[in-house]
């Protein structure tokens, strides 16, 4: 399976997003959860149906070849228990073609067995096409920048509108708390801690083709 997906927005926004476990957790259809278990390696839960089956598939990766924010190579594994497993890997990369619009490319191969196996190609296929666009469809949403506000225009000799009330005054904050988040290394092993959740999406892709 390979394809690609033109997202209105910077390539080095779309690198941190892909790389977001909360947001691939929004985005990738019946995902519950996304975990970091190593330095370079994560799973994930996801309610498949397929046809007349359904089951959750629990689904492990590790990126290799991170290079970012241009590609990195993912390999993983999922289990759907009786309904069958799945093994592959994907290679994702990232191609900026505007100071806002970037292309995501990806081409994943996998191998099927147990029950999956007996739904039919056709089938599997079609699964899986369709979760990938319901994920881009999300993902490119949560992504692109909002529209700018619209000023609404006043026509010629209408009275001037009413001068806004004072803004209320602004104050200062405390001191910031630390939270665990501030004792996490920002680059383990000279990659950025977001790349190596990057797999989390492909979990679905995966799973969606080895059904």
């Amino acid at each position: 399976m390979s394809g690609e997906r033109r997202i209105p927005a910077p390539r080095q926004r779309v690198w941190e997003a892909l790389n977001d476990p909360e947001m691939l957790r929004a985005a990738i259809p019946g995902c519950d959860s996304v975990t970091r278990t190593a330095e370079d390696a994560f799973e994930a839960k996801v309610s498949v149906k397929i046809g007349p089956m359904a089951a959750k598939f629990g689904g492990k990766v590790k990126l290799e070849n991170v290079n970012p924010p241009a590609s990195y190579t993912i390999s993983g594994e999922g289990n759907g228990g009786a309904m069958g497993f799945a093994k592959g890997g994907a290679d994702v990369a990232l191609e900026e073609v505007g100071p806002s619009e970037t292309v995501l490319k990806y081409t994943v191969k996998a191998q099927v067995g147990g029950k999956m196996a007996q739904l039919g190609a056709r089938l599997i296929d079609s699964t899986a096409k369709q979760m990938s666009d319901q994920f881009f469809d999300r993902f490119a949403a949560a992504v692109a920048p909002p529209p700018p506000a619209e000023i609404p225009a006043v026509a010629e000799g209408a009275p001037a509108a009413a001068p806004a009330a004072a803004a209320p005054r602004v104050i200062p904050a405390g001191p910031a708390g630390i939270s665990i988040f501030d004792l996490l290394p920002e680059a383990p092993f000279g990659i950025p801690l977001l790349a190596w959740a990057g797999g989390a999406i492909w979990i679905v892709i995966l799973a969606l083709m080895f059904l």
